[in-house]
C-alpha cells in the first residue's frame, strides 16, 4: 500500500474548485426560484374569492387591492371583474363615484362603469378577468386579464335566481 500525500497547492486547488461549484449552484437555484411563479391562493395572479353574492349590491363598484381589480355589479345584476392597469400606459385607474366613471390620473382616459373606454387616449377597454359563481361565492381568477374590444353583456355573469 502506498502513501499518498496531498501537497497543500493540490489541497487548495481542490478547495477552491468545491467552494466555486457550491457557489454555482447555489446561484442557479437562485435564478430558478426567480423564475418561477408564485401563485398563492388569494393574491394576484391567483383565484380570489371575493364574496357573498348578496354583499355586492347592484350598481356597486368595489376595490380589491390584493387582486388589483374592481369588482363591478352593474344595475342589472351582472357581475364583472375589471383590471385596474389602464389600456394606455399601464397606470392605476381610480374609480370616481362622484362622475360614475373610472378616470385615469396619466392622461385623462375615461372608462364606464362595465370598463367601455368614454374617452382616449386609451386604445381600448378595461381588461377584465373571468368570474366563477360556486355556492354563492364570487371567484375571480387574475391569472390571466382578458383583453376586449369593446365592453359587452357578453362579458358579464349573472347568479342563479332563486325561487
Amino acid at each position: 500500500m502506498t502513501d499518498k500525500n496531498v501537497s497543500r497547492r493540490d489541497f487548495l486547488k481542490i478547495a477552491w474548485g468545491a467552494a466555486g461549484a457550491l457557489a454555482a449552484a447555489e446561484a442557479g437555484g437562485v435564478v430558478l426560484s426567480f423564475f418561477a411563479p408564485r401563485v398563492v391562493e388569494g393574491e394576484f395572479g391567483g383565484v380570489i374569492e371575493a364574496g357573498a353574492v348578496e354583499s355586492f349590491p347592484p350598481g356597486s363598484v368595489t376595490p380589491f387591492t390584493q387582486g388589483r381589480f374592481y369588482l363591478v355589479r352593474m344595475p342589472d345584476g351582472g357581475f364583472v371583474a375589471l383590471y385596474r392597469k389602464c389600456t394606455h400606459l399601464g397606470c392605476a385607474v381610480p374609480w370616481n363615484p362622484a362622475e360614475g366613471k373610472f378616470i385615469c390620473p396619466c392622461h385623462g382616459s375615461e372608462f364606464e362603469q362595465d370598463g367601455q373606454l368614454i374617452n382616449a387616449p386609451a386604445p381600448r377597454p378595461l381588461d377584465r378577468f373571468a368570474i366563477t359563481l360556486e355556492n354563492e361565492m364570487v371567484k375571480v381568477d387574475t391569472g390571466t386579464p382578458i383583453q376586449r374590444d369593446h365592453a359587452s353583456d357578453a362579458d358579464l355573469v349573472y347568479a342563479e335566481v332563486q325561487l
